[in-house]
């Protein structure tokens, strides 16, 4: 009874911890897409090889983030240096990067994105970066700037 037992509980918990996975687009045009079908605001996070991960770790890898932001955003990671994106797609997101203001990596851009005529568009709510504090605080600076206050 009790091997199964432990079974039984080893793939619930596994499955637990998929189910809390946030899902990152990873690819512009795609999220775009997302917001548009979906009406929900874009949270770009941009980052790069060797940038702090406490935004990561401390923020983003919290049940609270995971369930704020999968009712609420769309999430798109941008890495800036991801060697497996064509040369077309890092110029793209170079080119978003500098028309957002981010000047310093990691960094948090919350927007909004539609298509309109067949041409995305993609409106800068304002950035947000690490602090200190938790996730419950991140989040309500990010609501902060998502109603426009």
């Amino acid at each position: 009874m009790t091997p199964k037992l432990l079974i039984l509980l080893f793939f619930l918990g596994s499955f637990f911890l998929q189910a809390q996975n946030l899902v990152w687009k990873t690819n512009m045009n795609d999220a775009i897409k997302m917001c548009d079908d979906e009406r929900k605001p874009l949270l770009i996070f941009f980052t790069a090889s060797g940038t702090s991960q406490k935004i990561q770790s401390e923020i983003f890898a919290t049940p609270d983030f995971m369930d704020w932001s999968s009712e609420n955003i769309i999430l798109l990671k941008l890495d800036l240096s991801d060697p497996s994106i064509s040369s077309e797609e890092k110029e793209q997101n170079v080119k978003l990067k500098e028309a957002l203001g981010i000047d310093e990596l990691p960094q948090v851009c919350l927007a909004t994105a539609s298509i309109r005529r067949n041409k995305p568009t993609i409106n800068k709510l304002g950035l947000l970066e690490y602090k200190m504090g938790g996730a419950k605080k991140w989040i309500s600076e990010a609501k902060i700037i998502l109603r426009g206050e």
